[in-house]
């Protein structure tokens, strides 16, 4: 409890200084279409938060009682997981600095750098107990799945940083819900390490509830997310029993589900994972209607009800607990069904065109691949012609027209017609390609008729691919 207290009261005392520094160095957040509020306010709170949890964190190895000891019996682990997360809050405050911040590949691999020298510590989810009987043992597979793991509820956490008091309040939550684990099992160092931290988080609400006066930042977002997933990890590890994994995913369901369910989006959208939206859980409240504090509220006690319910997995036993673990994570996805965060229907729809729509480039360009070796065999220009007309009848075209030039100046048309029957000119794109070096004798330009096919983006990639052939292969004078 002392723990606790002296955080909280850390925060509430530095969480000031940081906005003031922050203003006089204008280190704010613009308004933007990304952003909910109107005004700049200060973005690096994660600083307050990293400074009232970390030093009390360290404080404790000091102690010449038992906690002390236990703190100092596991020295290498844990200096090496306050070390990694202290690296993840300098590069969230670099990127926050930033004017134009860090691009998003360049935090990714350092979250995976920090993970990695987590698990070289021995920090590793090397087995999970599911019942007395069965016992998942990963082997080399340990690796892996820890680093995915970390990253993943790293950037959840981050992801959730959308609204005033958002990510702090479901981390604080997660915080409880591990000590309370960590407790029960008798993990001082853990339960330790939470309180800090959620004490450090109690005083930064404070200031970050709506309406906000400080934003965390990614150095606060990313820092929360990397010890959060590093400190469940620990503390499984100590217990492989399924509930020391269990408890912290429902604690942090919402933020998990929607960053699945985004990269989802993204994936079917044929879209960067890194790109951003504004489709996520709390943007889909704040469209029925309600406003952003009790959006909030309302994610708090979503996430309340999730690690509440979850709870009871630390006093049942075996299938039990694996029932309860899944009616909760049904729980969670009906409340995102039910905002139209996702659509199972409109999913699956999108899933088939998405794969419909790469099956059918993979088609295209398989037959462009083979139009391009006849291309390459034609010697005249008569040859040259006929791979024309045979890339149009590969690529679906309606009709593709060339102009030529004779050596007297006259100029000429070509007409190549496909022999099926002639599509309708409402689904059909034209093309004007000019060809190079038609102050000469020989070919001016291409028109060409691409069918749509029931798809524009078809059309042209199939045009694209035919320009390609046409820029690729010099045109053979008929002269």
């Amino acid at each position: 409890m002392c723990v606790y207290l002296g955080s909280a009261f850390l925060a509430l005392v530095i969480t000031p200084v940081v906005i003031w520094l922050a203003r006089r160095l204008k280190i704010v957040a613009v308004p933007g279409p990304r952003h909910i509020h109107t005004k700049p306010i200060s973005h690096i709170g994660g600083v307050a938060i990293f400074l009232s949890m970390m030093p009390l964190s360290i404080s404790v190895l000091f102690l010449s009682n038992i906690i002390g000891d236990t703190f100092r019996n596991i020295l290498p682990e844990l200096t090496v997981l306050l070390s990694a997360a202290g690296f993840i809050f300098f590069i969230g405050l670099i990127d926050d600095i930033k004017t134009k911040g860090l691009r998003a590949r360049i935090k990714f691999l350092a979250e995976i750098a920090a993970a990695i020298a987590v698990c070289t510590a021995g920090v590793r989810i090397e087995s999970v107990a599911i019942t007395e009987q069965l016992t998942l043992n990963f082997g080399w597979f340990s690796w892996p799945l820890t680093i995915f793991w970390i990253v993943g509820i790293t950037n959840a956490v981050n992801l959730s940083d959308g609204l005033d008091g958002l990510a702090a309040g479901i981390s604080a939550i997660a915080c409880g819900v591990i000590a309370i684990l960590a407790i029960h099992n008798g993990q001082v160092v853990m339960a330790v390490l939470m309180l800090a931290l959620l004490g450090s988080l109690s005083g930064f609400l404070f200031y970050n509830f709506s309406p906000a006066k400080i934003f965390m930042g990614d150095c606060g977002s990313i820092f929360l997310g990397f010890t959060i997933a590093s400190s469940s990890v620990l503390c499984s590890s100590k217990s492989p029993v399924m509930v020391g994994l269990a408890l912290p995913l429902l604690a942090l369901g919402v933020p998990i589900f929607d960053t699945l369910f985004s990269m989802l989006r993204r994936f079917i959208e044929r879209r960067s994972v890194f790109a951003a939206d504004r489709r996520h859980f709390h943007h889909k409240l704040i469209d029925l209607g309600l406003n952003q504090r009790l959006v909030v509220v309302t994610i708090y006690i979503v996430t309340l009800i999730a690690a509440g319910l979850g709870m009871f997995m630390m006093v049942t036993r075996n299938i039990g607990s694996l029932v309860v673990f899944f009616c909760i994570l049904l729980l969670l996805l009906l409340a995102f069904q039910l905002v139209g965060s996702v659509r199972l229907k409109e999913t699956i729809e999108g899933l088939q065109r998405k794969y419909a729509i790469s099956n059918q480039e993979h088609e295209e360009t398989r037959g462009f691949e083979d139009v391009q070796l006849h291309f390459r065999n034609a010697r005249t220009y008569d040859q040259w012609w006929s791979a024309v007309c045979r890339a149009a009848q590969q690529m679906d075209f309606a009709w593709v027209s060339l102009k030529t030039k004779g050596k007297d100046g006259t100029v000429c048309t070509e007409v190549w017609r496909t022999t099926k029957a002639q599509p309708d000119l409402s689904v059909v794109v034209t093309m004007t390609i000019p060809l190079r070096n038609h102050d000469k004798a020989g070919p001016i330009e291409f028109e060409i008729a691409v069918t749509v096919n029931g798809s524009y983006e078809s059309a042209g990639h199939r045009a694209t691919l035919f320009g390609r052939l046409i820029d690729e292969h010099k045109v053979i004078s008929s002269g």
